[in-house]
């Protein structure tokens, strides 16, 4: 979620693309996840045109991450 002490200049949006990369995910999980209340929102950025917030969606990664790395710890 964006601050209001948040400026335009700190704000990077990402186009599908750029997340698919990021996340290693394909466009059709990336929907889902997001469909079940499990990704970021995305946000419209034009008529036609929709990204993600970079920090929302790193966010999101480093949530993985770390629940990743606890269950592996409870299974070892």
């Amino acid at each position: 979620m964006i601050s209001p002490s948040t400026t335009a200049a700190s704000v990077k949006i990402l186009r599908l693309p750029q997340v698919c990369e990021v996340t290693g995910l394909c466009r059709s999980m990336i929907y889902q996840l997001e469909a079940d209340l499990r990704f970021p929102q995305r946000v419209k950025i034009g008529v036609r045109a929709v990204g993600w917030l970079d920090n929302e969606v790193n966010a999101w990664l480093t949530r993985r991450v770390a629940l990743s790395r606890s269950k592996d710890a409870v299974s070892s």
